[in-house]
C-alpha cells in the first residue's frame, strides 16, 4: 500500500503523508469539539442574522488555533506517551523523526490562527493568544507533570473557545459568556477525571501524576460529581440567561440527569465499567448542550 502511494522517487506522496503522519496530530475529535463551543457561543448570543464571512473567520481561526495547541502537545509529550499504552500508537511515538516538522507545523498553525483572530475582533484576537498559552505554556509545559490539579489550568484554557466565540458576537465578555465558559471549564476536568481511573497504570508509569493515583478513588469520584453538578448548574444558569426556548430547556434538562445520575452511580458502585460509560456520556452531554445552543441563532 505504501509503494501504491509513492511518488516515483521512492518518497510518499504528500496527500499520504498529510492524512497518516499530521492530521492524526490534532485529535480531530477533540479539535472539533472545542470549536463547536465556540461556533455555539458566537450563535447563541447573535444580536443580528449571520455574517458569514465573520463567522467563517471564527471557525477557521479557532479550528486552525486549537489545532496548533494539540499538535504542540502531542510534541512535547511524545516522551510520556511512549510509556503509556493508551498512546502508545500515537504518530509522534511510532515516527520520532517528524517531531521537528510537528513542531514547525504547530506553531505555525498557532501563529496563523491568532493572526487571523486579530483580524475580526482585538478582544478575539487576546482571548485566543490567552487560550493557546493556558494550554501550550501553563498546562502542557509547567504543571502537567508536577501536580495533578493541572487539569484546572487545562480546563481554564479548554473555556476560552465559547467564551472567545461569546464575545465576537457582543463585542466584549458578558455573563452568559462567562455562565458557558465556565461551565466547560468545570466539564472538562471532571471527563478527565475518568481517564486517571480507567488508566492508572499507565499515568504511573508515565510519571503523571493524576487525582486517583495521588488522592485515591473516593476523592476522585466525589470530585466527579460534583463537577458534574456546578457542569449542569452553570449550564442551565446560562441557557435561562439567554431565555432559549423551552424545548431546549427540557432537552437540557433530560440530559443533565443522565450525566448527574451517571456520575451519582459511579459514585455509590465504584464500578469501571460505570466510569467509562461516564466518560462517553459526558461527551455527548457536551455535544448535545452546543447543538441546543446554536438553535439559538433561530429565535
Amino acid at each position: 500500500m505504501i509503494l501504491l502511494m509513492s511518488s516515483p522517487d521512492g518518497r510518499l506522496s504528500a496527500t499520504y503523508r498529510l492524512k497518516h503522519h499530521y492530521w492524526p496530530l490534532i485529535k480531530s475529535r477533540q479539535t472539533f469539539t472545542l470549536t463547536l463551543t465556540g461556533i455555539a457561543g458566537y450563535l447563541c448570543q447573535l444580536p443580528a442574522p449571520v455574517d458569514w464571512p465573520r463567522f467563517a473567520g471564527l471557525v477557521g481561526s479557532l479550528f486552525i488555533t486549537i489545532s496548533g495547541c494539540t499538535v504542540l502537545n502531542m510534541v512535547f509529550d511524545r516522551d510520556i506517551d511512549c510509556k503509556m499504552a493508551r498512546t502508545s500508537s500515537r504518530p509522534l511515538v511510532v515516527e520520532p523523526g517528524n517531531a521537528r516538522t510537528a513542531t514547525y507545523l504547530g506553531g505555525a498553525l498557532i501563529a496563523m490562527g491568532i493572526l487571523w483572530a486579530f483580524t475580526l475582533s482585538e478582544l478575539y484576537g487576546i482571548l485566543a493568544l490567552a487560550g493557546a498559552g493556558l494550554d501550550v505554556l501553563v498546562y502542557t509545559l509547567w504543571l502537567k507533570r508536577r501536580s495533578a490539579w493541572s487539569i484546572v489550568w487545562g480546563g481554564l484554557s479548554g473555556g476560552i473557545p465559547i467564551l472567545a466565540g461569546s464575545s465576537l458576537a457582543v463585542g466584549r465578555i458578558d455573563a452568559a459568556g462567562l455562565l458557558l465558559a465556565l461551565a466547560v471549564v468545570c466539564w472538562i476536568p471532571s471527563h478527565n477525571l475518568t481517564l486517571g481511573m480507567l488508566y492508572p497504570a499507565d499515568y504511573l508509569t508515565a510519571g503523571v501524576p493524576t487525582f486517583f493515583n495521588v488522592y485515591g478513588q473516593a476523592i476522585t469520584l466525589a470530585a466527579m460529581g460534583l463537577s458534574s453538578l456546578v457542569t449542569i448548574a452553570l449550564m442551565a444558569a446560562a441557557f435561562i440567561w439567554l431565555n432559549l426556548f423551552p424545548g431546549v430547556l427540557a432537552i437540557l434538562a433530560a440530559s443533565s440527569l443522565g450525566l448527574v445520575g451517571l456520575a451519582i452511580y459511579a459514585w455509590k458502585r465504584s464500578s469501571l465499567r460505570v466510569v467509562g460509560a461516564l466518560y462517553k456520556y459526558s461527551s455527548f452531554y457536551m455535544l448535545a448542550s452546543m447543538v441546543l445552543l446554536s438553535l439559538a441563532v433561530l429565535k
